[in-house]
């Protein structure tokens, strides 16, 4: 099963996350297939770049987001 989740980068204490589309049975930083937008909770307002086409098509294949991606796709207008 795919999943949409986020994979942490960034240094310790500074956080910042790529949205990715994974097996759900890899690691939360382990192999994914594609990334698809990032998400940086530190700026204010949080940055969100999502490639919503993109999104959408995973979604159309099966790819189910994880609680936490799926609010961020929603801000962005994928869901």
């Amino acid at each position: 099963m795919l999943k949409i989740k986020l994979r942490r980068m960034g240094a310790p204490k500074k956080p910042s996350y790529r949205i990715v589309v994974a097996d759900s049975h890899t690691s939360r930083n382990g192999a994914f297939i594609e990334i698809i937008g990032h998400y940086d909770p530190m700026t204010d307002p949080e940055t969100v770049k999502v490639e919503v086409e993109k999104a959408k098509e995973w979604m159309v294949k099966g790819a189910q987001p994880t609680d936490t991606a799926a609010r961020i796709l929603k801000k962005a207008g994928a869901l």
